[in-house]
């Protein structure tokens, strides 16, 4: 071994130092011999890692190059390179580099990227442009695509395939437009929606494209003067390898990687709820490097590279990393004062995802990713549309209507004996009865959504409710099974958390006695400021406890507070009328942070390195930030290393769940049983503990941790292990805090009443089971003296077998089953699980991930056929709900993102029951009673056609033509009918006193095969009576035949409409007046379908009226028997 030369970098800090000995021996492929290897920097191991991975295309086989990258200069290892070799080299290192970059070795599907500063045209083409588009359709593709969504529809092909016939000489029947105006206008109210709604989001992604930013430039004269050259360009324009400058509450429209910061310490915030949903501000990080520089102008000649792993979904993951080719030189004679090449792991905290917006200051980015690429549009996914069980029925029954008119048509031709161009004639039959299908009822259908959507949110008793899919109103009348989730949902989170426990082992503190916790905390520091805050002497008074030496009370309340005022991720900012207000991702984070505030330890300053508290005594306490863990739903904690400025010395401190600490923490005997005990009082646990470090195991693992950060195969996983290997094991137990979640405002009445309602509910959490078990007795979702089973740690099918078979005897009980056991139970016996636990009152499973949440949802779905409906608040509930047929968002503390993917936004749980057993019961029986109504007035139509061709020698000729079909199914019989929107059978008050009324519902009896065919009865009875009436009575004025039917037919439908108000409104009593009004005074306008002497005679008069109580009488007297014998639940109420 001997030592490499090193000239003049004996003046690198201590964090650059550390230069190991390498053989003479060990040369780099090409022959040369290796370059100096810095142990904390980057080593040529590390850069070799770099290179293994998906960048090997670039820097191959070239050696020469390499060395002077690698910064081995000369072979004697002289300092600095030579000037003009330099200026003839630089040049030619990025074109060289992209051209490596675009040689093999990489493949067609990977979108990986290194970048170089400066990067010529030819390799930004290769990424797509920054282009944002939402809209649906183009001139091109508009009408092909809105027509086949149309239809796609039965009800609506069906119309297209009879408004097409009409076009055939031999099948034409009345007017043209008596088949298609119906069509077209339904078409066209389609077309101008989707239509309008496109130019929206034209106008908008226009908006957005032409966004103005400034870009640097390359300008050699204002570099000279230290002063960046700079473009306005708009947002379209920007490309890959591009330098942009950010200014306050500006849009990022690109995925960037954050260079520089108006702040002194390389930290900005951005605030990102149009990206996640979530309210708080984020914390980003610029890359030390580019930070450290003197001026932006400086980035303009650095020679340096960005590598981006391929694009992804995930928000929170990124890997690149950073590559410093050769330092920047201001002079001749400058020295570089780094290790080159430099190599910087890149993460998430120092990238700005596009459509995140920065919250303060400026900052100058490096664009990666545009467009498609970039993460916002790649989580833009567009969710399958909910279809509504009712829609679905009405399309099943139309195919059974269908098939009524086919079989109709053929029997009318049958019993003609099949004379002539019978198969003509069965096409004429097919398109007179065409009105069995009635085009308007989708139209009702829609409009009736629209009602129902606006009642929800013009709701005061319910406000801000959102209905964000509007053709789903209707399937909130039959729920029967609620997944909720828990925090947050049932229960309140975030600054309403409230530290109920405070738990050292030996001594406890509860929420009364948290002012001696005050006393203490004051007392510590009191008597320790003078001494720098170092362990002082038991005090003669103090109990004497031993751990971990001999210290009294009040130091280890002082290690345990103080851990919990250092441990998180929270920064205090300024307002500007001088107040403060505390920011972090997690509001858990900042309950605590006030927490220690109010015992008098409060945090007063926060950036990226550094950290000042202020005790009660009001002296400041400092500490350097040296590494931050955060938190992670896979990890369950989050660590710091600190370092006291004053005593320099360095702790590792630990917060999290005890599952995960406690295997961290030395052994003690009190975590398990009392972590238990605050479960059981319904508190949140959180753990914390502390390890004191030395200065060589430090820097150890910062040089450890540095080389897992630069690997680009595995990088967390390696980071992890080595937090793992050095820091997370036998740390020091502090103390145990319990947090309780209060429960949201009337949530016990809510779920009891829902429970009533026949919905069984099942609550799915991340949390522990003892805490769950709680919750879910304090919420009262288990009954009074129900039993509750817990099902925890399964390991084996037979131990699953044996539980299910205790289930399946004991049905009435409440099963709380853990995360673990779920899945156990779902991949051994996932149908004999779900039929018992489906049959259970109340279902709660504990440590539940997101995924397993959605999953429960489709088993439900697909297993029961039933409806189901989830809620929660976060986003780790999102999958949830939108797996379920309904998706309930609350708008909560952990952001919007729940609320935006949801299908109903509202702002607390108990709302749910209005919006289900008010609104949602509404809804499904009105659209159920106006849809079969509907269905009643075609065919009933269709039936007096059937009868006049019947007795007219089977001619299959139109009984009503032109203006009368047209005025039928809109201005004669649309308003009364579509009034039965407003129709309610009990008021507001009585429906919440009795959710048993919800329970008849969610049978699905008011739109069934049964109630279909009594209303096919009724068509047919009503139907054939006027028509056969009409013939008997007028046998010797045949030509007023069409005048009488039709008189008889219009007062009939009016007089069934008011038949089938249960309680009436005034918008219906004006609708059957107005209506009747209207066909009155049309008459006149029709002489060649009236004629006005007949139809003033009395004969006109007292024969329709005979017509019409005939058809309608018998209806209600069987309507008022029914009511005696067999009355509706709502009516034993009335």
């Amino acid at each position: 071994m001997s030592d490499i030369r090193l000239h003049k970098l004996g003046q690198l800090r201590n964090a650059r130092a550390g230069y190991a000995r390498i053989n003479d021996s060990e040369q780099d492929d090409g022959g040369t011999p290796m370059a100096p290897v810095a142990n904390v920097a980057a080593s040529v191991s590390s850069r070799k890692n770099y290179r293994k991975g998906k960048r090997r295309e670039t820097y191959d086989a070239e050696p020469d190059e390499e060395a002077t990258l690698l910064g081995g200069g000369e072979q004697d290892g002289e300092y600095p390179i030579a000037e003009e070799e330099r200026e003839r080299r630089e040049p030619s290192t990025a074109s060289e580099r992209s051209s490596m970059l675009r040689k093999g070795g990489r493949s067609s599907k990977d979108k990986s990227r290194t970048v170089p500063f400066r990067p010529p045209d030819k390799l930004r083409t290769r990424f797509p442009p920054n282009i944002v588009r939402n809209q649906k359709y183009n001139v091109i593709t508009f009408l092909p695509i809105v027509f086949y969504e149309q239809f796609k529809y039965f009800f609506n092909l069906y119309f297209l395939l009879v408004a097409l016939s009409q076009f055939v000489p031999a099948l034409k029947i009345g007017f043209l437009a008596t088949y298609i105006a119906p069509l077209a206008f339904v078409l066209l109210v389609t077309m101008g929606k989707e239509a309008y709604d496109d130019y929206k989001r034209n106008l908008r992604d226009r908006e957005a494209n032409s966004q103005q930013y400034l870009i640097l430039e390359y300008d050699a004269h204002d570099i000279e003067d230290n002063v960046p050259s700079s473009r306005s360009v708009p947002s379209s324009s920007l490309r890959v390898g591009d330098l942009i400058i950010l200014q306050k509450n500006q849009r990022v429209p690109a995925d960037v990687v954050l260079l520089r910061t108006s702040d002194h310490s390389g930290t900005c915030f951005i605030r990102t709820d149009q990206l996640d949903g979530e309210t708080d501000w984020k914390l980003r990080v610029a890359v030390p490097v580019t930070q450290k520089l003197r001026s932006d102008a400086e980035l303009l000649s650095l020679d340096a590279e960005i590598y981006a792993d391929a694009p992804i979904k995930d928000i929170h993951t990124f890997i690149g990393t950073f590559t410093v080719n050769s330092p920047p030189s201001h002079s001749m004679d400058d020295v570089p004062m780094q290790q080159v090449p430099a190599v910087e792991p890149l993460s998430a905290e120092n990238v700005l995802w596009a459509n995140t917006v920065l919250a303060a200051g400026t900052a100058v980015g490096f664009i990666t990713y545009t467009g498609p690429e970039t993460r916002a549009v790649m989580n833009t996914s567009h969710p399958k549309t909910k279809v509504g069980l009712l829609d679905e029925e009405i399309n099943r029954l139309a195919k059974i209507l269908c098939a009524v008119t086919f079989a109709l048509s053929l029997a009318l031709v049958a019993l003609n004996g099949f004379r002539g161009l019978w198969y003509i004639y069965v096409f004429r039959f097919l398109i007179l009865f065409s009105s069995i299908i009635p085009i308007s009822l989708r139209v009702n259908l829609d409009m009736g959504k629209t009602v129902y959507a606006h009642q929800i949110m013009t709701d005061s008793e319910i406000p801000d409710t959102i209905v964000r899919t509007s053709t789903l109103p209707e399937e909130l009348g039959r729920i029967e099974y609620l997944l909720s989730d828990k925090t947050g949902t049932l229960t309140q989170n975030g600054a309403e958390m409230e530290m109920k426990k405070l738990h050292m082992g030996t001594m406890s503190f509860g929420s009364d006695s948290m002012d001696e916790v005050a006393l203490q905390l004051a007392t510590a520091f009191g008597s320790s400021g003078e001494q720098n805050h170092k362990r002082q002497a038991s005090m003669a008074t103090g109990a004497q406890l031993a751990t971990r030496g001999r210290r009294d009370m009040s130091s280890r309340v002082r290690d345990v507070v103080l851990s919990l005022a250092l441990c998180h991720n929270v920064t205090p900012v300024k307002n500007d009328d001088g107040s403060i207000t505390y920011q972090a991702s997690s509001p858990d984070e900042v309950a605590i942070v006030k927490w220690t505030e109010s015992v008098g330890l409060t945090l007063t300053f926060r950036d990226r390195t550094r950290m000042e508290l202020q005790t009660p005594s009001g002296a400041t306490l400092a500490y350097d930030i040296l590494e931050l863990f955060p938190f992670t739903s896979e990890s369950k904690r989050m660590g710091i290393v600190v370092r006291d400025i004053q005593t320099g010395e360095i702790t590792f401190l630990q917060k999290g769940a005890d599952v995960v600490m406690a295997r961290i923490v030395q052994r003690n005997d009190w975590l398990e049983e009392e972590t238990a005990n605050m479960a059981r009082e319904g508190l949140r646990t959180l753990v914390m503990a502390r390890r004191r470090l030395s200065e060589a195991v430090f820097v150890d693992f910062k040089a450890r941790h540095h080389d897992a950060s630069v690997k680009l195969e595995g990088r967390n996983e390696a980071m992890a292990a080595v937090v793992a290997e050095t820091l997370e094991h036998e740390l020091e137990l502090l103390g145990l805090t319990g947090v309780e979640d209060k429960l949201q405002d009337d949530v016990k009445s809510t779920l009891e009443l829902l429970r009533n309602a026949g919905i069984k509910i099942w609550m799915l959490t991340g949390d522990k089971i003892e805490t769950a078990t709680v919750i879910a007795i304090s919420t009262k979702l288990v009954a009074r003296n129900q039993y509750i089973h817990q099902v925890a740690k399964l390991r084996t099918s037979d131990q699953v077998r044996d539980e299910l078979d205790f289930l399946q005897n004991k049905l009435d009980c409440c099963l709380v089953i853990d995360g673990e056991s779920l899945q156990l139970c779902l991949n051994l016996f996932k149908n004999e699980f779900i039929e018992i636990t489906t049959k259970l009152s109340a279902v709660v499973a504990c440590r539940c991930s997101p995924t397993q949440k959605a999953d429960v949802a489709r088993l439900i779905r697909s297993y029961t056929k039933k409806r189901v409906c989830c809620i929660g608040d976060g986003g780790n509930d999102v999958s949830m709900i939108q797996a379920a047929d309904v998706g309930v968002g609350i708008v909560g503390k952990e952001g919007r993102q729940a609320s935006l993917a949801a299908d109903f936004s509202v702002t607390q749980f108990s709302h749910l029951t209005k919006l289900l057993l008010w609104h949602g019961r509404n809804s499904y029986r009105r659209s159920a009673k106006l849809a079969q109504f509907v269905i009643h007035r075609g065919l009933i139509i269709s039936v007096m056609q059937a009868v006049f061709s019947s007795i007219f020698y089977f001619a299959p000729i139109a009984l009503y033509q032109g203006w009368l079909m047209v005025g039928y199914a809109t201005l004669y019989t649309m308003a009364p009918v579509f009034s039965l929107v407003l129709d309610r059978d009990v008021n507001e008050d009585l429906a919440l006193l009795y959710p048993e009324l919800y329970k008849e519902l969610t049978k699905g009896r008011a739109l069934s095969y049964k109630t279909f065919f009594v209303w096919l009865m009724i068509s047919v009875y009503q139907g054939a009576a006027i028509m056969i009436l009409s013939l008997v009575l007028f046998e010797n004025e045949f030509l007023n035949i069409v005048a009488i039917s039709f008189t008889s037919l219009i007062l009939n439908e009016l007089i069934m409409v008011a038949l089938e108000v249960t309680i009436w409104h005034i918008y219906m009593v004006i609708s059957e007046i107005v209506t009747l009004l209207i066909y009155a005074v049309s008459i006149v306008f029709l002489p060649e379908y009236f004629d006005l002497g007949f139809v003033m005679s009395p004969r006109f008069a007292w024969k329709v009226a005979v017509i019409v109580a005939i058809s309608a009488l018998p209806l209600y007297i069987i309507k008022l028997i029914k009511s005696r014998v067999a009355p509706a639940a709502s009516s034993k109420l009335l």
